[in-house]
Protein backbone atom coordinates (compact mmCIF):
# COMPACT_ATOMS: atom_id res chain seq x y z
CA UNK A 1 0.00 0.00 0.00
CA UNK A 2 2.66 2.32 0.65
CA UNK A 3 4.44 1.65 -2.24
CA UNK A 4 1.46 2.93 -4.59
CA UNK A 5 0.93 6.01 -2.83
CA UNK A 6 3.75 7.50 -4.39
CA UNK A 7 2.68 6.31 -7.93
CA UNK A 8 -0.81 7.87 -7.06
CA UNK A 9 1.32 11.27 -6.11
CA UNK A 10 2.74 11.33 -9.29
CA UNK A 11 -0.30 10.65 -11.13
CA UNK A 12 -2.34 13.21 -9.40
CA UNK A 13 0.44 15.61 -9.95
CA UNK A 14 0.18 14.73 -13.89
CA UNK A 15 -3.40 15.40 -13.55
CA UNK A 16 -3.40 18.47 -12.00
CA UNK A 17 -0.36 20.01 -14.01
CA UNK A 18 -2.31 19.31 -17.17
CA UNK A 19 -5.10 21.17 -15.56
CA UNK A 20 -3.03 23.94 -14.45
CA UNK A 21 -1.59 24.56 -18.09
CA UNK A 22 -4.72 24.15 -19.55
CA UNK A 23 -5.98 27.32 -17.67
CA UNK A 24 -2.96 28.79 -18.02
CA UNK A 25 -3.65 28.99 -22.40
CA UNK A 26 -6.93 29.51 -21.93
CA UNK A 27 -5.88 32.79 -19.34
CA UNK A 28 -3.19 33.81 -22.10
CA UNK A 29 -5.17 33.45 -24.88
CA UNK A 30 -7.94 35.78 -23.20
CA UNK A 31 -5.55 38.29 -21.95
CA UNK A 32 -4.01 39.65 -25.25
CA UNK A 33 -7.44 38.50 -27.20
CA UNK A 34 -10.06 40.88 -25.74
CA UNK A 35 -8.05 44.31 -25.71
CA UNK A 36 -9.38 44.13 -29.17
CA UNK A 37 -12.85 44.34 -28.23
CA UNK A 38 -11.59 48.11 -26.70
CA UNK A 39 -11.63 49.05 -30.14
CA UNK A 40 -13.69 47.08 -32.23
CA UNK A 41 -17.05 45.96 -31.10
CA UNK A 42 -17.50 41.99 -30.65
CA UNK A 43 -20.72 42.12 -33.20
CA UNK A 44 -18.56 43.67 -35.49
CA UNK A 45 -15.57 41.70 -35.07
CA UNK A 46 -17.41 38.21 -35.35
CA UNK A 47 -19.90 39.47 -38.15
CA UNK A 48 -17.97 41.87 -40.29
CA UNK A 49 -17.52 40.83 -43.58
CA UNK A 50 -13.91 42.29 -44.62
CA UNK A 51 -10.44 41.56 -42.66
CA UNK A 52 -8.07 43.87 -44.15
CA UNK A 53 -5.67 44.55 -40.77
CA UNK A 54 -3.21 46.47 -42.68
CA UNK A 55 -5.63 48.63 -44.10
CA UNK A 56 -6.07 52.49 -43.14
CA UNK A 57 -7.81 52.28 -41.15
CA UNK A 58 -7.54 48.22 -40.10
CA UNK A 59 -10.88 46.31 -40.71
CA UNK A 60 -11.42 43.33 -38.26
CA UNK A 61 -14.04 41.11 -39.21
CA UNK A 62 -13.95 37.46 -39.00
CA UNK A 63 -16.77 36.32 -40.38
CA UNK A 64 -14.99 35.24 -43.81
CA UNK A 65 -12.64 33.45 -41.42
CA UNK A 66 -15.03 31.65 -39.20
CA UNK A 67 -17.54 30.69 -42.18
CA UNK A 68 -14.34 29.56 -44.11
CA UNK A 69 -13.61 27.03 -41.11
CA UNK A 70 -17.18 25.73 -40.49
CA UNK A 71 -17.27 25.08 -45.00
CA UNK A 72 -13.96 23.16 -44.43
CA UNK A 73 -15.04 21.30 -41.67
CA UNK A 74 -18.62 20.45 -42.96
CA UNK A 75 -17.20 19.09 -46.29
CA UNK A 76 -14.52 17.17 -44.10
CA UNK A 77 -17.53 15.45 -42.63
CA UNK A 78 -19.18 14.71 -45.41
CA UNK A 79 -15.98 12.48 -46.51
CA UNK A 80 -15.02 11.52 -43.10
CA UNK A 81 -18.42 9.92 -41.98
CA UNK A 82 -19.77 7.70 -44.25
CA UNK A 83 -16.02 5.94 -44.46
CA UNK A 84 -15.04 6.68 -40.81
CA UNK A 85 -18.33 4.81 -39.82
CA UNK A 86 -18.29 2.35 -42.08
CA UNK A 87 -15.09 0.93 -41.60
CA UNK A 88 -16.07 0.79 -38.11
CA UNK A 89 -18.96 -1.24 -38.84
CA UNK A 90 -16.75 -3.49 -41.15
CA UNK A 91 -14.14 -4.16 -39.09
CA UNK A 92 -16.69 -4.99 -35.68
CA UNK A 93 -19.48 -6.82 -37.52
CA UNK A 94 -18.21 -8.08 -40.64
CA UNK A 95 -14.14 -7.74 -41.04
CA UNK A 96 -12.47 -11.29 -40.69
CA UNK A 97 -9.85 -11.50 -37.83
CA UNK A 98 -7.03 -11.19 -40.14
CA UNK A 99 -8.18 -8.66 -42.24
CA UNK A 100 -9.01 -6.37 -39.30
CA UNK A 101 -5.29 -6.55 -38.33
CA UNK A 102 -4.54 -5.36 -41.79
CA UNK A 103 -6.98 -2.42 -41.75
CA UNK A 104 -6.70 -0.95 -38.42
CA UNK A 105 -3.03 -0.20 -38.44
CA UNK A 106 -3.40 1.14 -41.70
CA UNK A 107 -6.07 3.42 -40.18
CA UNK A 108 -3.74 4.19 -37.45
CA UNK A 109 -1.01 5.25 -39.95
CA UNK A 110 -3.19 7.77 -41.55
CA UNK A 111 -3.18 9.13 -38.09
CA UNK A 112 0.60 9.11 -37.65
CA UNK A 113 1.22 11.27 -40.56
CA UNK A 114 2.02 14.59 -39.80
CA UNK A 115 -0.17 17.06 -41.43
CA UNK A 116 2.46 19.14 -43.24
CA UNK A 117 2.56 16.22 -45.80
CA UNK A 118 -0.68 15.92 -46.08
CA UNK A 119 -0.68 19.33 -47.18
CA UNK A 120 2.72 18.77 -49.54
CA UNK A 121 0.64 16.18 -51.15
CA UNK A 122 -2.54 18.29 -51.36
CA UNK A 123 -0.25 21.42 -52.43
CA UNK A 124 1.79 19.19 -55.24
CA UNK A 125 -0.66 16.82 -56.50
CA UNK A 126 -4.13 16.61 -55.50
CA UNK A 127 -4.69 20.51 -56.25
CA UNK A 128 -3.28 20.48 -59.44
CA UNK A 129 -6.27 17.14 -60.09
CA UNK A 130 -8.61 19.64 -58.89
CA UNK A 131 -7.85 22.57 -61.09
CA UNK A 132 -8.39 19.51 -63.94
CA UNK A 133 -11.52 18.13 -63.29
CA UNK A 134 -13.25 21.76 -62.64
CA UNK A 135 -11.59 23.36 -64.96
CA UNK A 136 -10.75 26.58 -62.32
CA UNK A 137 -8.10 29.29 -61.90
CA UNK A 138 -6.76 27.54 -59.15
CA UNK A 139 -7.18 23.98 -56.94
CA UNK A 140 -6.20 25.22 -54.05
CA UNK A 141 -10.08 25.39 -52.83
CA UNK A 142 -12.24 24.91 -49.97
CA UNK A 143 -13.00 21.58 -51.59
CA UNK A 144 -9.24 20.75 -51.98
CA UNK A 145 -8.89 21.18 -47.97
CA UNK A 146 -12.46 19.59 -47.03
CA UNK A 147 -11.35 16.25 -48.80
CA UNK A 148 -8.02 15.66 -46.99
CA UNK A 149 -9.26 17.30 -43.59
CA UNK A 150 -12.04 14.58 -44.17
CA UNK A 151 -9.19 11.85 -44.60
CA UNK A 152 -7.58 13.01 -41.87
CA UNK A 153 -10.53 12.81 -39.70
CA UNK A 154 -10.97 9.24 -40.65
CA UNK A 155 -9.12 7.73 -38.12
CA UNK A 156 -10.70 9.70 -35.49
CA UNK A 157 -14.31 8.27 -36.23
CA UNK A 158 -13.45 5.52 -36.78
CA UNK A 159 -11.58 4.74 -33.67
CA UNK A 160 -14.09 6.49 -31.28
CA UNK A 161 -17.36 4.72 -33.31
CA UNK A 162 -15.45 0.86 -33.16
CA UNK A 163 -14.79 0.97 -29.23
CA UNK A 164 -18.75 2.28 -29.16
CA UNK A 165 -20.06 -0.64 -31.63
CA UNK A 166 -17.79 -3.26 -29.38
CA UNK A 167 -19.24 -2.47 -26.45
CA UNK A 168 -22.81 -3.41 -27.43
CA UNK A 169 -23.10 -6.75 -25.52
CA UNK A 170 -23.85 -9.62 -27.78
CA UNK A 171 -27.21 -10.26 -26.68
CA UNK A 172 -28.60 -7.34 -28.20
CA UNK A 173 -27.38 -8.91 -31.81
CA UNK A 174 -28.36 -12.61 -30.78
CA UNK A 175 -31.98 -10.95 -29.80
CA UNK A 176 -32.38 -9.59 -33.21
CA UNK A 177 -31.21 -13.19 -34.90
CA UNK A 178 -34.03 -14.58 -32.87
CA UNK A 179 -36.40 -12.82 -34.10
CA UNK A 180 -35.34 -13.47 -37.42
CA UNK A 181 -33.46 -10.74 -38.48
CA UNK A 182 -30.74 -10.90 -41.50
CA UNK A 183 -27.29 -9.57 -40.36
CA UNK A 184 -27.60 -6.28 -42.24
CA UNK A 185 -31.33 -5.97 -40.52
CA UNK A 186 -29.35 -6.32 -37.38
CA UNK A 187 -26.67 -3.87 -37.70
CA UNK A 188 -29.10 -0.83 -39.24
CA UNK A 189 -31.82 -1.68 -36.64
CA UNK A 190 -30.20 -3.22 -34.06
CA UNK A 191 -26.70 -2.93 -33.39
CA UNK A 192 -25.95 1.42 -34.91
CA UNK A 193 -29.24 2.30 -32.92
CA UNK A 194 -27.49 1.30 -29.79
CA UNK A 195 -24.53 2.42 -30.18
CA UNK A 196 -25.61 5.85 -31.64
CA UNK A 197 -24.35 8.18 -28.71
CA UNK A 198 -20.96 6.67 -29.28
CA UNK A 199 -21.24 7.55 -32.59
CA UNK A 200 -22.80 10.90 -32.76
CA UNK A 201 -19.94 11.52 -30.11
CA UNK A 202 -17.24 10.49 -33.35
CA UNK A 203 -18.80 12.57 -35.63
CA UNK A 204 -18.49 15.38 -32.79
CA UNK A 205 -14.86 15.46 -32.13
CA UNK A 206 -13.75 14.56 -35.74
CA UNK A 207 -15.37 18.03 -36.58
CA UNK A 208 -13.36 19.21 -33.66
CA UNK A 209 -10.02 18.06 -35.36
CA UNK A 210 -10.60 19.19 -38.97
CA UNK A 211 -12.34 22.74 -37.29
CA UNK A 212 -8.78 22.71 -35.38
CA UNK A 213 -6.53 21.52 -38.46
CA UNK A 214 -3.73 24.61 -39.22
CA UNK A 215 -0.85 23.61 -40.94
CA UNK A 216 -3.16 21.54 -44.47
CA UNK A 217 -5.30 24.44 -44.38
CA UNK A 218 -2.77 27.08 -44.82
CA UNK A 219 -1.10 25.19 -47.74
CA UNK A 220 -3.88 24.08 -49.73
CA UNK A 221 -7.02 26.16 -48.57
CA UNK A 222 -5.81 29.09 -50.84
CA UNK A 223 -5.46 31.73 -48.17
CA UNK A 224 -8.38 34.00 -49.63
CA UNK A 225 -10.28 35.99 -46.65
CA UNK A 226 -13.91 36.09 -48.52
CA UNK A 227 -17.06 34.76 -47.90
CA UNK A 228 -17.21 31.64 -49.44
CA UNK A 229 -19.96 31.08 -51.67
CA UNK A 230 -19.09 27.77 -52.90
CA UNK A 231 -16.56 24.85 -52.26
CA UNK A 232 -14.71 25.91 -55.43
CA UNK A 233 -13.02 28.87 -54.22
CA UNK A 234 -10.51 29.85 -52.07
CA UNK A 235 -10.92 30.16 -48.63
CA UNK A 236 -9.15 30.98 -45.53
CA UNK A 237 -9.99 29.97 -42.19
CA UNK A 238 -9.36 31.13 -38.63
CA UNK A 239 -6.49 28.50 -37.91
CA UNK A 240 -4.50 29.23 -41.11
CA UNK A 241 -4.88 32.96 -40.43
CA UNK A 242 -3.29 32.32 -37.20
CA UNK A 243 -0.61 31.02 -38.56
CA UNK A 244 -0.14 32.87 -41.72
CA UNK A 245 -0.33 36.95 -39.90
CA UNK A 246 1.19 36.06 -36.48
CA UNK A 247 4.67 36.37 -37.40
CA UNK A 248 4.12 39.59 -39.17
CA UNK A 249 1.98 41.15 -36.48
CA UNK A 250 3.99 43.73 -34.17
CA UNK A 251 3.59 42.43 -30.39
CA UNK A 252 0.46 44.87 -28.77
CA UNK A 253 -0.64 45.91 -31.72
CA UNK A 254 -4.27 45.66 -32.84
CA UNK A 255 -3.30 43.17 -35.15
CA UNK A 256 -1.47 41.27 -32.69
CA UNK A 257 -4.40 41.18 -30.37
CA UNK A 258 -7.19 40.27 -33.36
CA UNK A 259 -5.08 37.00 -33.62
CA UNK A 260 -5.20 36.51 -30.35
CA UNK A 261 -8.88 36.39 -30.58
CA UNK A 262 -9.22 34.83 -32.95
CA UNK A 263 -7.35 31.54 -31.55
CA UNK A 264 -9.85 32.28 -27.99
CA UNK A 265 -12.84 31.62 -30.30
CA UNK A 266 -11.29 28.94 -31.72
CA UNK A 267 -10.24 27.25 -28.31
CA UNK A 268 -13.68 28.41 -27.10
CA UNK A 269 -15.57 26.59 -30.19
CA UNK A 270 -13.39 22.90 -29.73
CA UNK A 271 -13.97 22.82 -25.69
CA UNK A 272 -17.58 23.49 -26.46
CA UNK A 273 -17.57 20.67 -28.75
CA UNK A 274 -15.42 18.67 -26.53
CA UNK A 275 -18.19 19.14 -23.89
CA UNK A 276 -21.28 18.05 -26.27
CA UNK A 277 -19.27 15.04 -26.68
CA UNK A 278 -18.60 14.19 -23.69
CA UNK A 279 -22.22 15.29 -22.38
CA UNK A 280 -23.80 12.98 -25.38
CA UNK A 281 -21.49 10.14 -24.47
CA UNK A 282 -22.47 10.56 -20.49
CA UNK A 283 -26.48 10.76 -21.00
CA UNK A 284 -26.65 8.23 -23.93
CA UNK A 285 -28.71 10.76 -26.09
Amino acid sequence: MRKRRPIEYLLLSCALLSIIFLFAIAISLFKEGLPIFKVVSPVKFIFGSHWYPAHDPPEFGTLPLISASLLIAIGALIVAVPLGIGSAIYMTELAHPKIKEIIKPILELLASIPSIIYGFFGMVIFAPFIQRIFNIPTGLTALTASILLGIMAIPTITSIAEDSITSIPNNIREASYALGATKWETIIQAVIPAAWSGILTAIILGMSRAIGETMTVLMIAGGAAIIPKSFLQPVRPMTATIAAEMGEAPMGSLHFHALFAIAAMLFLITLGFNILANHIKEKRI
